[in-house]
């Protein structure tokens, strides 16, 4: 048995690379818009009217499923997104 290191669970579960970093942008997002309501005190079903979803995709973003989030409520959210792309650590191309 092998005790590897993982630097996120995503890149410990996730097939690829590429899939873990997908996973690893969309938790972020979730819990920046978790905050977001959690900060403006909004019910499941505030949070839902103001973004025009379902109070069961609010309920499953609460909940964390993560399988059935889409960043279309970023839109609506009154949130800025910036997104930083950097070379990762120890990686050279050839």
């Amino acid at each position: 048995m092998t005790n590897n290191r993982f630097s996120s669970v995503w890149d410990a579960i996730e097939d690829t690379p590429a899939q873990a970093e997908n996973m690893k942008l969309r938790s972020s997002l979730m819990m920046a818009l978790k905050d977001h309501i959690a900060r403006r005190g909004l019910t499941q079903s505030e949070a839902a009217k103001a973004f025009g979803v379902t109070q069961t995709r609010i309920s499953d973003l609460m909940r964390g499923k993560i399988e059935l989030f889409s960043l279309d409520m970023l839109a609506v959210a009154d949130l800025h997104v910036e997104m930083r792309v950097t070379p990762q650590e120890n990686t050279t191309l050839s």
